[in-house]
Protein backbone atom coordinates (compact mmCIF):
# COMPACT_ATOMS: atom_id res chain seq x y z
CA UNK A 1 0.00 0.00 0.00
CA UNK A 2 1.72 3.35 -0.85
CA UNK A 3 0.88 6.68 -0.57
CA UNK A 4 -2.82 5.70 0.95
CA UNK A 5 -5.46 8.37 1.69
CA UNK A 6 -8.85 8.62 3.20
CA UNK A 7 -10.79 11.24 4.28
CA UNK A 8 -14.48 11.80 5.89
CA UNK A 9 -16.68 14.77 5.73
CA UNK A 10 -13.33 16.72 4.36
CA UNK A 11 -11.27 14.97 7.94
CA UNK A 12 -8.49 13.12 6.74
CA UNK A 13 -8.20 9.77 8.10
CA UNK A 14 -5.25 8.41 6.48
CA UNK A 15 -2.62 10.98 5.20
CA UNK A 16 -0.32 9.45 2.52
CA UNK A 17 0.18 6.26 4.79
CA UNK A 18 2.75 3.29 3.44
CA UNK A 19 2.28 -0.34 4.72
CA UNK A 20 3.80 -3.24 2.90
CA UNK A 21 4.00 -6.79 3.85
CA UNK A 22 5.59 -9.89 2.86
CA UNK A 23 4.99 -13.69 2.65
CA UNK A 24 5.80 -15.62 5.85
CA UNK A 25 5.54 -13.04 8.49
CA UNK A 26 3.61 -11.87 10.84
CA UNK A 27 3.51 -7.75 10.83
CA UNK A 28 2.33 -5.62 13.56
CA UNK A 29 -0.16 -2.93 12.96
CA UNK A 30 -0.09 -0.05 16.08
CA UNK A 31 -1.31 2.96 16.85
CA UNK A 32 -3.90 4.50 19.68
CA UNK A 33 -7.49 4.62 19.26
CA UNK A 34 -8.26 6.54 15.87
CA UNK A 35 -4.53 6.55 14.85
CA UNK A 36 -6.41 4.88 11.38
CA UNK A 37 -5.50 1.30 11.90
CA UNK A 38 -9.37 0.25 11.57
CA UNK A 39 -9.34 2.61 8.28
CA UNK A 40 -6.15 1.36 6.37
CA UNK A 41 -7.49 -2.22 7.20
CA UNK A 42 -10.80 -1.53 5.54
CA UNK A 43 -9.23 0.09 3.18
CA UNK A 44 -7.31 -3.12 2.08
CA UNK A 45 -10.15 -4.88 2.42
CA UNK A 46 -12.33 -3.08 -0.16
CA UNK A 47 -14.65 -1.86 2.98
CA UNK A 48 -13.62 1.42 1.83
CA UNK A 49 -12.51 2.84 -1.31
CA UNK A 50 -9.06 5.46 -1.00
CA UNK A 51 -9.14 8.51 -2.05
CA UNK A 52 -5.67 8.71 -3.49
CA UNK A 53 -2.90 5.56 -3.76
CA UNK A 54 -2.35 2.87 -4.92
CA UNK A 55 -2.56 -1.07 -4.04
CA UNK A 56 -0.52 -4.38 -5.19
CA UNK A 57 -1.11 -7.50 -4.12
CA UNK A 58 1.45 -9.92 -5.31
CA UNK A 59 3.48 -7.21 -7.77
CA UNK A 60 -0.02 -6.47 -9.28
CA UNK A 61 -1.66 -3.20 -9.12
CA UNK A 62 -5.60 -4.11 -7.32
CA UNK A 63 -8.35 -2.07 -6.57
CA UNK A 64 -11.32 -3.94 -4.36
CA UNK A 65 -14.87 -3.33 -4.58
CA UNK A 66 -16.14 -5.21 -1.65
CA UNK A 67 -14.85 -7.89 1.22
CA UNK A 68 -15.78 -10.36 -1.09
CA UNK A 69 -13.74 -9.17 -3.92
CA UNK A 70 -10.62 -8.74 -1.25
CA UNK A 71 -11.80 -12.40 -0.76
CA UNK A 72 -11.60 -13.44 -3.94
CA UNK A 73 -7.97 -12.02 -4.54
CA UNK A 74 -7.01 -13.98 -1.46
CA UNK A 75 -7.28 -11.17 1.46
CA UNK A 76 -9.43 -12.40 4.69
CA UNK A 77 -9.76 -10.64 8.04
CA UNK A 78 -11.28 -11.24 11.32
CA UNK A 79 -12.30 -8.58 13.75
CA UNK A 80 -12.01 -8.22 17.16
CA UNK A 81 -16.37 -7.89 17.34
CA UNK A 82 -17.35 -11.54 15.93
CA UNK A 83 -18.97 -10.59 12.84
CA UNK A 84 -20.74 -14.28 12.11
CA UNK A 85 -24.30 -15.17 12.29
CA UNK A 86 -25.37 -16.34 15.77
CA UNK A 87 -28.32 -17.33 14.35
CA UNK A 88 -27.06 -20.36 11.88
CA UNK A 89 -24.91 -23.31 13.35
CA UNK A 90 -21.37 -23.18 13.22
CA UNK A 91 -21.09 -25.24 9.67
CA UNK A 92 -23.03 -23.04 8.43
CA UNK A 93 -20.62 -19.88 9.44
CA UNK A 94 -17.38 -21.57 8.31
CA UNK A 95 -19.21 -22.12 4.48
CA UNK A 96 -21.41 -19.45 4.32
CA UNK A 97 -21.38 -17.87 1.02
CA UNK A 98 -19.54 -20.62 -0.29
CA UNK A 99 -21.45 -23.78 0.09
CA UNK A 100 -21.44 -26.96 -1.84
CA UNK A 101 -23.82 -27.76 -3.79
CA UNK A 102 -25.16 -29.54 -6.37
CA UNK A 103 -27.87 -29.22 -8.59
CA UNK A 104 -28.58 -26.24 -6.96
CA UNK A 105 -29.28 -28.04 -3.02
CA UNK A 106 -26.84 -27.53 -0.80
CA UNK A 107 -24.89 -30.68 0.48
CA UNK A 108 -24.74 -30.37 4.48
CA UNK A 109 -22.97 -33.74 4.84
CA UNK A 110 -19.70 -31.81 3.00
CA UNK A 111 -20.77 -28.44 4.68
CA UNK A 112 -20.13 -29.97 8.04
CA UNK A 113 -17.53 -32.28 7.04
CA UNK A 114 -15.57 -29.17 5.75
CA UNK A 115 -16.56 -27.29 9.01
CA UNK A 116 -14.95 -30.05 11.19
CA UNK A 117 -11.88 -29.71 9.13
CA UNK A 118 -11.73 -26.33 9.16
CA UNK A 119 -11.67 -26.18 12.87
CA UNK A 120 -9.26 -29.04 13.56
CA UNK A 121 -6.36 -26.73 11.86
CA UNK A 122 -6.85 -24.36 14.92
CA UNK A 123 -7.38 -27.32 17.14
CA UNK A 124 -10.75 -27.08 17.98
CA UNK A 125 -13.39 -29.86 18.10
CA UNK A 126 -16.96 -28.88 18.56
CA UNK A 127 -20.47 -29.50 17.39
CA UNK A 128 -20.56 -27.63 14.20
CA UNK A 129 -24.31 -28.21 13.64
CA UNK A 130 -25.08 -26.22 17.17
CA UNK A 131 -25.54 -22.91 16.94
CA UNK A 132 -23.04 -20.64 17.21
CA UNK A 133 -24.70 -18.56 20.03
CA UNK A 134 -24.71 -21.65 22.26
CA UNK A 135 -20.90 -21.07 22.08
CA UNK A 136 -18.98 -18.76 24.36
CA UNK A 137 -16.92 -16.06 22.65
CA UNK A 138 -14.04 -17.45 22.99
CA UNK A 139 -14.89 -20.24 20.87
CA UNK A 140 -16.49 -17.92 18.28
CA UNK A 141 -13.81 -16.16 17.49
CA UNK A 142 -11.65 -19.63 17.16
CA UNK A 143 -14.80 -19.98 14.38
CA UNK A 144 -14.07 -17.26 13.04
CA UNK A 145 -10.32 -17.52 12.13
CA UNK A 146 -11.25 -21.48 11.60
CA UNK A 147 -13.61 -19.48 8.49
CA UNK A 148 -10.88 -17.04 7.43
CA UNK A 149 -8.55 -20.06 6.87
CA UNK A 150 -10.61 -21.94 5.25
CA UNK A 151 -10.46 -19.38 2.41
CA UNK A 152 -6.99 -19.99 1.72
CA UNK A 153 -5.74 -16.40 1.69
CA UNK A 154 -2.80 -15.09 1.20
CA UNK A 155 -3.26 -12.24 3.37
CA UNK A 156 -4.83 -12.80 7.14
CA UNK A 157 -5.42 -9.46 8.80
CA UNK A 158 -6.14 -10.42 12.82
CA UNK A 159 -8.06 -7.76 14.38
CA UNK A 160 -7.51 -7.79 18.10
CA UNK A 161 -8.39 -11.79 17.83
CA UNK A 162 -6.85 -12.25 21.59
CA UNK A 163 -9.11 -9.88 23.21
CA UNK A 164 -11.60 -12.63 24.07
CA UNK A 165 -9.35 -15.99 24.52
CA UNK A 166 -7.56 -16.87 27.55
CA UNK A 167 -3.82 -17.57 27.96
CA UNK A 168 -3.95 -21.38 26.44
CA UNK A 169 -6.14 -20.22 23.84
CA UNK A 170 -3.52 -17.37 22.73
CA UNK A 171 -1.03 -20.25 22.74
CA UNK A 172 -3.55 -21.98 20.38
CA UNK A 173 -3.90 -19.28 18.24
CA UNK A 174 -0.12 -18.66 17.86
CA UNK A 175 0.47 -21.67 17.13
CA UNK A 176 -1.82 -21.91 14.57
CA UNK A 177 -0.19 -18.39 13.23
CA UNK A 178 3.07 -19.89 13.24
CA UNK A 179 1.77 -22.79 10.58
CA UNK A 180 0.28 -20.31 8.76
CA UNK A 181 3.66 -18.46 8.58
CA UNK A 182 5.24 -21.77 7.55
CA UNK A 183 3.27 -21.96 4.55
CA UNK A 184 3.74 -18.57 3.26
CA UNK A 185 0.57 -16.60 4.53
CA UNK A 186 1.55 -13.13 5.28
CA UNK A 187 0.01 -11.95 8.63
CA UNK A 188 -1.74 -8.69 9.98
CA UNK A 189 -1.88 -8.68 13.61
CA UNK A 190 -3.31 -5.92 15.31
CA UNK A 191 -3.42 -5.65 19.74
CA UNK A 192 -3.10 -3.67 22.47
CA UNK A 193 -1.33 -6.54 24.39
CA UNK A 194 1.75 -5.29 23.89
CA UNK A 195 3.93 -9.16 25.16
CA UNK A 196 1.17 -10.31 22.27
CA UNK A 197 3.01 -8.13 19.80
CA UNK A 198 6.78 -8.88 20.91
CA UNK A 199 6.08 -12.79 20.93
CA UNK A 200 4.39 -13.35 17.55
CA UNK A 201 5.49 -10.51 15.37
CA UNK A 202 8.60 -10.09 13.28
CA UNK A 203 7.75 -6.24 12.13
CA UNK A 204 6.04 -3.41 13.83
CA UNK A 205 4.25 0.04 11.89
CA UNK A 206 3.43 2.26 13.76
CA UNK A 207 0.17 5.23 12.55
CA UNK A 208 -0.43 8.37 14.64
CA UNK A 209 -3.15 10.74 13.71
CA UNK A 210 -3.53 9.04 10.31
CA UNK A 211 0.01 9.23 9.45
CA UNK A 212 2.57 6.80 8.94
CA UNK A 213 5.31 6.92 11.96
CA UNK A 214 7.44 4.70 11.06
CA UNK A 215 8.51 0.81 10.15
CA UNK A 216 10.94 -1.47 12.13
CA UNK A 217 11.60 -4.92 12.94
CA UNK A 218 9.94 -5.88 16.61
CA UNK A 219 13.61 -6.99 18.27
CA UNK A 220 14.79 -3.47 16.92
CA UNK A 221 11.58 -1.51 18.54
CA UNK A 222 12.13 -1.41 22.53
CA UNK A 223 8.57 -0.91 24.29
CA UNK A 224 9.19 2.24 25.68
CA UNK A 225 9.99 3.44 22.36
CA UNK A 226 6.88 1.79 20.68
CA UNK A 227 4.55 3.22 23.36
CA UNK A 228 6.50 6.60 22.68
CA UNK A 229 6.03 6.81 18.97
CA UNK A 230 2.41 5.67 19.40
CA UNK A 231 1.33 8.49 22.09
CA UNK A 232 3.96 10.96 19.98
CA UNK A 233 5.11 12.46 23.84
CA UNK A 234 7.30 10.63 26.53
CA UNK A 235 5.16 8.40 28.54
CA UNK A 236 5.67 6.37 31.49
CA UNK A 237 4.68 2.98 30.78
CA UNK A 238 1.32 1.21 32.31
CA UNK A 239 3.83 -0.53 34.83
CA UNK A 240 4.85 2.95 36.32
CA UNK A 241 0.95 4.08 37.34
CA UNK A 242 0.86 5.00 40.88
CA UNK A 243 0.97 1.91 42.41
CA UNK A 244 -0.43 0.16 45.48
CA UNK A 245 -3.80 1.47 46.08
CA UNK A 246 -4.74 3.24 50.09
CA UNK A 247 -7.78 1.08 50.35
CA UNK A 248 -11.43 2.95 50.80
CA UNK A 249 -13.23 2.75 54.44
CA UNK A 250 -12.97 -0.34 55.36
CA UNK A 251 -14.21 -0.17 58.65
CA UNK A 252 -17.78 1.65 57.69
CA UNK A 253 -20.84 -0.14 56.04
CA UNK A 254 -20.35 -1.44 53.02
CA UNK A 255 -21.69 0.69 50.09
CA UNK A 256 -23.25 -3.22 48.69
CA UNK A 257 -22.65 -5.86 50.80
CA UNK A 258 -23.30 -9.77 48.87
CA UNK A 259 -24.13 -12.45 51.13
CA UNK A 260 -24.36 -16.12 50.14
CA UNK A 261 -25.77 -15.09 46.79
CA UNK A 262 -25.70 -17.31 43.89
CA UNK A 263 -27.21 -18.30 40.56
CA UNK A 264 -27.10 -22.49 39.79
CA UNK A 265 -24.37 -23.16 37.72
CA UNK A 266 -23.60 -19.44 37.17
CA UNK A 267 -21.45 -18.64 39.88
CA UNK A 268 -21.98 -20.52 43.58
CA UNK A 269 -23.22 -18.28 46.33
CA UNK A 270 -20.12 -15.90 47.72
CA UNK A 271 -19.93 -13.69 50.22
CA UNK A 272 -18.68 -9.47 49.30
CA UNK A 273 -18.37 -6.40 50.66
CA UNK A 274 -17.34 -3.04 49.04
CA UNK A 275 -16.52 -0.20 50.55
CA UNK A 276 -16.96 3.80 49.86
CA UNK A 277 -13.75 4.64 47.90
CA UNK A 278 -12.43 0.89 47.60
CA UNK A 279 -11.15 -0.86 44.22
CA UNK A 280 -12.52 -4.53 44.73
CA UNK A 281 -11.00 -6.86 41.74
CA UNK A 282 -12.19 -9.79 40.22
CA UNK A 283 -9.24 -12.15 39.33
CA UNK A 284 -9.85 -15.69 36.95
CA UNK A 285 -9.54 -17.46 33.98
CA UNK A 286 -11.63 -16.89 31.57
CA UNK A 287 -15.10 -18.60 32.09
CA UNK A 288 -14.12 -18.70 36.01
CA UNK A 289 -17.54 -16.69 36.64
CA UNK A 290 -16.27 -12.85 36.83
CA UNK A 291 -19.09 -11.72 34.65
CA UNK A 292 -21.26 -13.71 36.19
CA UNK A 293 -20.85 -12.13 39.43
CA UNK A 294 -21.13 -8.43 38.16
CA UNK A 295 -24.10 -9.00 36.26
CA UNK A 296 -26.00 -11.04 39.71
CA UNK A 297 -24.99 -7.47 41.64
CA UNK A 298 -26.44 -5.56 39.09
CA UNK A 299 -29.88 -7.58 38.49
CA UNK A 300 -29.30 -8.23 34.84
CA UNK A 301 -29.35 -11.97 36.20
CA UNK A 302 -31.38 -13.18 39.11
CA UNK A 303 -29.78 -14.56 42.06
CA UNK A 304 -31.62 -18.10 43.30
CA UNK A 305 -29.69 -17.80 46.81
CA UNK A 306 -28.21 -14.98 48.97
CA UNK A 307 -29.29 -11.57 48.81
CA UNK A 308 -27.96 -8.06 48.64
CA UNK A 309 -27.51 -4.88 50.86
CA UNK A 310 -26.49 -1.65 49.99
CA UNK A 311 -25.77 1.29 52.30
CA UNK A 312 -27.01 -1.90 55.21
CA UNK A 313 -30.40 -2.41 53.87
CA UNK A 314 -31.47 -5.48 52.37
CA UNK A 315 -32.42 -4.67 48.68
CA UNK A 316 -34.47 -6.95 46.12
CA UNK A 317 -31.97 -5.83 42.98
CA UNK A 318 -34.53 -7.63 40.90
CA UNK A 319 -33.28 -6.01 37.75
CA UNK A 320 -30.83 -3.38 36.59
CA UNK A 321 -33.97 -0.63 37.06
CA UNK A 322 -33.65 -1.13 40.66
CA UNK A 323 -30.17 -1.16 40.64
CA UNK A 324 -29.87 2.27 39.02
CA UNK A 325 -32.29 3.86 41.26
CA UNK A 326 -30.05 2.58 44.04
CA UNK A 327 -27.35 4.46 42.53
CA UNK A 328 -25.28 1.41 40.74
CA UNK A 329 -23.60 1.55 37.24
CA UNK A 330 -22.25 -0.94 35.19
CA UNK A 331 -20.15 -0.87 32.40
CA UNK A 332 -20.82 -4.49 30.26
CA UNK A 333 -17.49 -6.85 28.72
CA UNK A 334 -19.30 -6.56 25.34
CA UNK A 335 -19.83 -2.34 24.94
CA UNK A 336 -21.17 -3.01 21.20
CA UNK A 337 -24.37 -5.45 22.12
CA UNK A 338 -24.82 -4.54 25.52
CA UNK A 339 -24.17 -0.92 25.99
CA UNK A 340 -23.79 1.29 23.43
CA UNK A 341 -26.59 2.16 20.78
CA UNK A 342 -24.35 2.26 17.85
CA UNK A 343 -27.04 4.42 15.48
CA UNK A 344 -27.34 7.25 18.26
CA UNK A 345 -25.24 10.27 18.92
CA UNK A 346 -22.80 10.33 21.43
CA UNK A 347 -24.73 13.05 23.02
CA UNK A 348 -27.96 10.60 23.36
CA UNK A 349 -25.76 7.80 24.42
CA UNK A 350 -24.46 9.57 27.35
CA UNK A 351 -27.30 11.10 28.49
CA UNK A 352 -29.05 7.59 28.22
CA UNK A 353 -29.00 6.98 31.75
CA UNK A 354 -29.70 9.83 33.40
CA UNK A 355 -32.81 10.52 31.54
CA UNK A 356 -34.04 7.22 32.27
CA UNK A 357 -33.44 7.56 35.90
CA UNK A 358 -35.85 10.76 35.18
CA UNK A 359 -38.06 9.28 32.88
CA UNK A 360 -39.17 10.29 29.26
CA UNK A 361 -41.95 12.31 30.41
CA UNK A 362 -39.08 14.43 31.91
CA UNK A 363 -37.19 15.56 29.29
CA UNK A 364 -33.22 16.78 30.38
CA UNK A 365 -33.51 20.40 28.30
CA UNK A 366 -31.25 20.72 25.93
CA UNK A 367 -28.73 23.25 27.54
CA UNK A 368 -28.10 21.08 30.62
CA UNK A 369 -27.60 17.68 28.02
CA UNK A 370 -24.60 20.47 26.72
CA UNK A 371 -23.28 21.05 29.54
CA UNK A 372 -23.19 17.81 30.87
CA UNK A 373 -21.78 16.05 27.63
CA UNK A 374 -18.94 19.08 27.12
CA UNK A 375 -17.81 18.17 30.39
CA UNK A 376 -17.69 14.56 30.08
CA UNK A 377 -16.45 14.41 26.49
CA UNK A 378 -13.65 17.10 27.95
CA UNK A 379 -13.06 15.64 31.39
CA UNK A 380 -13.14 11.71 29.27
CA UNK A 381 -10.86 13.36 25.92
CA UNK A 382 -13.41 11.91 24.02
CA UNK A 383 -12.17 11.73 19.99
CA UNK A 384 -13.71 13.73 17.84
CA UNK A 385 -15.54 15.95 20.54
CA UNK A 386 -18.21 16.30 18.39
CA UNK A 387 -21.41 15.35 20.12
CA UNK A 388 -23.23 15.45 17.22
CA UNK A 389 -20.98 12.50 15.59
CA UNK A 390 -22.66 8.56 15.47
CA UNK A 391 -21.12 6.82 18.18
CA UNK A 392 -20.93 3.66 16.29
CA UNK A 393 -18.36 5.77 13.82
CA UNK A 394 -15.84 6.24 16.51
CA UNK A 395 -12.68 3.86 17.56
CA UNK A 396 -12.88 0.82 20.26
CA UNK A 397 -10.90 3.35 22.78
CA UNK A 398 -13.36 6.16 22.52
CA UNK A 399 -16.48 4.11 22.46
CA UNK A 400 -15.70 2.95 25.47
CA UNK A 401 -14.67 6.20 27.21
CA UNK A 402 -18.55 7.24 25.88
CA UNK A 403 -20.23 4.10 27.78
CA UNK A 404 -18.46 5.59 31.06
CA UNK A 405 -19.47 8.78 30.79
CA UNK A 406 -23.03 7.99 30.44
CA UNK A 407 -22.59 6.40 34.13
CA UNK A 408 -20.54 8.69 35.75
CA UNK A 409 -23.24 11.47 34.41
CA UNK A 410 -25.49 9.88 36.95
CA UNK A 411 -23.17 10.03 40.50
CA UNK A 412 -23.02 6.52 41.16
CA UNK A 413 -22.04 4.93 44.67
CA UNK A 414 -20.50 1.98 43.19
CA UNK A 415 -19.99 1.51 39.19
CA UNK A 416 -19.47 -2.10 38.19
CA UNK A 417 -16.35 -2.53 34.95
CA UNK A 418 -16.33 -5.35 33.56
CA UNK A 419 -13.14 -5.13 30.72
CA UNK A 420 -13.18 -1.93 30.74
CA UNK A 421 -9.86 -1.65 28.96
CA UNK A 422 -10.25 -4.79 26.39
CA UNK A 423 -9.58 -3.72 23.14
CA UNK A 424 -7.97 -0.15 23.92
CA UNK A 425 -5.09 0.81 22.86
CA UNK A 426 -2.11 1.82 25.68
CA UNK A 427 -2.58 5.70 26.06
CA UNK A 428 -6.53 5.22 26.66
CA UNK A 429 -5.63 2.03 29.06
CA UNK A 430 -3.76 4.21 30.99
CA UNK A 431 -6.51 6.71 30.60
CA UNK A 432 -8.96 4.67 31.96
CA UNK A 433 -6.49 3.62 34.97
CA UNK A 434 -6.36 6.52 36.41
CA UNK A 435 -9.73 7.67 36.33
CA UNK A 436 -10.45 4.17 38.24
CA UNK A 437 -8.00 5.36 41.00
CA UNK A 438 -9.43 9.11 41.13
CA UNK A 439 -13.18 8.03 41.10
CA UNK A 440 -12.06 5.76 44.54
CA UNK A 441 -10.00 9.47 45.58
CA UNK A 442 -13.24 11.33 45.58
CA UNK A 443 -15.25 8.83 47.26
CA UNK A 444 -16.85 6.50 44.52
CA UNK A 445 -16.44 2.26 44.57
CA UNK A 446 -15.30 0.70 42.06
CA UNK A 447 -15.88 -3.23 41.30
CA UNK A 448 -13.36 -4.09 38.50
CA UNK A 449 -12.97 -7.16 36.26
CA UNK A 450 -10.14 -7.86 34.18
CA UNK A 451 -8.62 -10.41 32.32
CA UNK A 452 -5.17 -8.99 32.81
CA UNK A 453 -3.83 -9.90 35.92
CA UNK A 454 -1.38 -7.30 36.62
CA UNK A 455 -4.70 -4.63 35.83
CA UNK A 456 -6.09 -6.00 38.37
CA UNK A 457 -3.30 -6.00 41.14
CA UNK A 458 -2.44 -2.49 40.12
CA UNK A 459 -5.57 -1.33 40.55
CA UNK A 460 -7.40 -2.89 43.29
CA UNK A 461 -7.43 -2.65 46.99
CA UNK A 462 -8.75 -6.30 47.46
CA UNK A 463 -8.92 -8.93 44.92
CA UNK A 464 -11.63 -11.43 44.70
CA UNK A 465 -10.10 -14.88 43.12
CA UNK A 466 -12.30 -16.91 40.91
CA UNK A 467 -12.41 -20.63 39.67
CA UNK A 468 -14.89 -22.43 38.32
CA UNK A 469 -17.65 -20.10 39.07
CA UNK A 470 -16.86 -20.16 42.73
CA UNK A 471 -14.86 -17.77 44.76
CA UNK A 472 -12.59 -19.41 46.04
CA UNK A 473 -10.13 -16.45 47.69
CA UNK A 474 -9.78 -13.11 49.01
CA UNK A 475 -6.67 -11.00 48.80
CA UNK A 476 -5.53 -7.73 50.61
CA UNK A 477 -3.62 -6.21 47.84
CA UNK A 478 -0.59 -5.96 50.34
CA UNK A 479 3.51 -5.98 48.89
CA UNK A 480 3.32 -9.69 49.37
CA UNK A 481 0.60 -9.80 46.78
CA UNK A 482 1.94 -10.03 43.20
CA UNK A 483 0.49 -11.61 40.14
CA UNK A 484 2.63 -14.94 40.77
CA UNK A 485 0.21 -15.08 43.59
CA UNK A 486 -2.46 -14.90 42.30
CA UNK A 487 -1.95 -17.14 39.84
CA UNK A 488 -0.89 -19.83 42.55
CA UNK A 489 -4.14 -19.40 44.18
CA UNK A 490 -6.05 -19.75 40.59
CA UNK A 491 -3.90 -22.72 40.18
CA UNK A 492 -4.26 -24.58 43.65
CA UNK A 493 -6.72 -27.40 43.75
CA UNK A 494 -9.49 -27.77 46.67
CA UNK A 495 -8.34 -28.96 50.03
CA UNK A 496 -11.03 -31.92 49.66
Amino acid sequence: MTGIEKAFAGVKALDKVDFRLFPGEVHSLMGENGAGKSTLIKVLTGAYSHDAGAIELRGERESFASPLDAQRGGISAVYQEVNLCPNLSVAENISIGREPRRLGAVRWRAVRKRAKEALARVNVDIDVSKQLSSYSIAVQQMVAIARAIDIKADVLILDEPSSSLDQEEVEQLFGVMRTLKERGIAIVFISHFLDQIYEISDRITVLRNGKLVGEWPTAELPRVELVSKMLGRELQTLEALEHRPKGGEAGGVPVLAAHQLGRGSAVAPFDLAIHRGEVVGLAGLLGSGRTELARLLFGADRPDSGHIEIQGHTTNVRNPRVATAHKLAFCPENRRTEGLVEELTVRENIILALQAQRGWLRPIPRRRQDELVEKWIKALDIRPADPDRTVGTLSGGNQQKVLLARWLITEPLLIILDEPTRGIDVGAKTEVQRLVRKLCDDGMSVLFVSAELEEVLRLSDKIEVLRDRKVIAELANDDDVTVETIVHTIAETDAA
